[in-house]
């Protein structure tokens, strides 16, 4: 099958710094045995989820192209997601929370190609291509949900991280690889564990991002809908996992009614969920997301804003009541009576409009810094902003005039003007001048050797969020994850072992007819008698074939393999009554 991904409108609307998360999914690479994974966990999802999934599981999935019998391949995805205004991306597992929720802003499903071992099959902590293909992708093709997540991406991606956000990221990250890599020793698992456990419990007051991630945990990933007493699975992380999604349906996990009051409900990424919430309709989903979205930096601006970006110590933006937009690194903010006075960035700032750069106010004319007094002249109600010409004119804020203006809170900027630029509506949002100096009381903040002054015009910070304002004014292509996921040499056992899947899923396709499925059972009790999910799919041929005597010598084997692992023993038992239920229903 082809690697190439569909043209797709939606792709094409990505930003350059979104590609670099984008692999290829490289199908050719998934074995017969990774296609024998996915399509026991489908079969018996499928026959699980229909009578407890919402209504929109079973429709989405031919909706989203998702087949029960093979691995989705992003080329067909994207051909048939394009029809509801979607797309899907493929990545190397976890990718940095703002990234993952940009990619739902654009309308794209970030899409983990790789997929769990056989040894867990009923649940992996690492994101792989059955919780993002089968969990994520058939619910988007409701459209009321669809908006909500597309709507949770806008919101989501600018929320303000700290700076241990990134280190627990990457813990995260680290530990969901190694659990699901092959031959992981015990103790470096433990160790990975501690660390997780360590960040978590010392992340001091959750940042924005920290929340917001909590919310998409508890409604995206392992949501309910419905009612406390019957309420049906819409989360991606229960529709992908045939452990939890049926332990998650009885009373051992209590169940909530979903409020903002998740958002401050942590979560362990690595063992099931002891408790869920359940919304009683997608619409109350953006209901809390517009609650919580007016607590953020992004919506209420101010001091809180800026601090929040200030203790991020990362790429962030404040928008002025001009609509003047600067980005940068925030380093300082002075304040007098709970208002920002003076702000002050660090390294290459931009300055923008509406998400444009300013022509002649990139990273290159502030390649040090900016700063700039925030608010109203003192003893003068009018600001700025809202000043007519004739009103700029009397107080000499006019080109090539020498001004002293006196902020509140004891900010002066003396020089001379050079020139002013205005937004859209006529008010001016910078004022450049030359021979300039700024203080704050006696301390200087700026002076005339440092060059042009250019002062930000703003009586207020309405907005402060992640990221910046116009995404070409920065070098954002930057991401160099510090894991990768790992992929192990193949033994020749396990080689010799894929060759016997892929006969039986000749066989079953009608590839090979010619292949013995009696001789395939001898191999694999004599070279490896412990594989469980072969002798289920060897089963399925004889038993609608109706050989009575292979399918008893299956079942034997099985049982025996039963005795020996006995926690693979649910595994086979639901594997089969499948088989023989499906089968019925196709005799009737």
């Amino acid at each position: 099958m082809s690697n190439a991904i569909e043209s797709n409108p939606i792709l094409n609307r990505l930003p350059k710094h979104l590609l670099q998360f984008v692999k290829p999914q490289n199908y050719e690479d998934y074995s017969a045995i990774d296609q024998a994974v996915w399509r026991y966990v489908m079969r018996k999802n499928v026959d699980f989820l229909k009578t407890v999934a919402h209504t929109s599981y079973i429709d989405g999935l031919k909706q989203t192209g998702i087949a029960i019998d093979n691995i989705p391949n992003m080329y067909g995805m994207n051909r048939i997601l394009k029809d509801i205004g979607w797309a899907a991306v493929a990545v190397d597992g976890f990718i940095p929370p703002n990234a993952f929720m940009e990619f739902q802003a654009y309308n794209v499903l970030v899409i983990a190609s790789d997929i769990r071992q056989l040894e867990h099959i009923e649940y992996t902590p690492a994101p792989d291509i059955i919780h993002e293909g089968a969990g994520h992708a058939p619910i988007i093709a409701n459209p009321e949900y669809a908006e909500y997540l597309r709507r949770f991406g806008e919101i989501g991606c600018k929320a303000i991280s700290s700076a241990k956000d990134y280190e627990l990221y990457e813990a995260v990250r680290y530990l969901s690889i190694i659990k699901e890599a092959p031959n992981t020793p015990e103790k470096a698992i433990a160790a990975a564990e501690k660390k997780v456990d360590e960040l978590q419990n010392n992340m001091g007051e959750p940042s924005e991002m920290a929340l917001i991630r909590n919310l998409h945990w508890w409604t995206v990933e392992y949501g309910l809908i419905g009612t406390l007493e019957n309420p049906k699975i819409y989360g991606a992380g229960l529709l992908s996992s045939i452990g939890e999604s049926a332990w998650c349906m009885t009373d051992a996990v209590k169940k909530a009614p979903y409020s903002m009051e998740a958002a401050f409900k942590n979560f362990d990424i690595t063992k099931p969920q002891p408790q869920l919430y359940v919304t009683p309709d997608f619409a109350h989903l953006s209901l809390v997301l517009e609650e919580f979205a007016n607590t953020m930096a992004l919506r209420k601006g101010g001091l809180l804003g800026v601090n929040k970006l200030i203790q991020s110590n990362a790429l962030g933006t404040i928008e002025l009541s001009t609509g003047l937009e600067i980005s940068g690194v925030f380093s300082s903010v002075l304040e007098d009576s709970g208002n920002p006075i003076y702000i002050q960035t660090t390294g290459a700032t931009a300055l923008s409009y509406r998400e444009k750069e300013l022509v002649g106010h990139g990273t290159n004319s502030h390649s040090k810094g900016f700063g700039s007094p925030i608010g109203k002249l003192k003893g003068i109600n009018l600001a700025i902003e809202d000043m007519s010409p004739r009103d700029l004119s009397a107080y000499h804020i006019y080109e090539e005039k020498t001004v002293t203006l006196e902020f509140e809170g004891n900010i002066t900027v003396s020089g001379d003007i050079i020139t002013g630029k205005r937004n859209l509506q006529g008010k001016i949002i910078l004022i450049s001048f030359k021979n300039c100096t700024v203080k704050h009381n006696d301390a200087i903040l700026f002076k005339p050797e440092y060059g042009i002054y250019d002062m930000a015009v703003g009586k207020s910070i309405v907005s402060a969020f992640s990221g910046p304002a116009d995404f070409n004014s920065f070098d954002l292509i930057t991401h160099v994850p510090s894991t990768k996921t790992i992929h192990i040499k193949k033994s020749a056992k396990r080689i010799q072992l894929e060759a016997l899947y892929q006969q039986v899923r000749d066989y079953r396709e009608g590839n090979n007819r010619t292949i013995s499925r009696t001789k395939t059972l001898e191999e694999l009790i004599e070279n490896h008698p412990s594989d469980w999910l072969l002798p289920v799919e060897l089963y399925e041929l004889a038993f609608i074939g109706n050989e009575t005597n292979l399918c008893e010598a299956i079942k034997n084997h099985l049982e025996r393999i039963k005795q020996n692992k006995p926690e693979v023993g649910g595994l086979i038992d639901d594997g089969l009554a499948i088989i023989e239920k499906q089968a019925v229903g196709r005799r009737l």
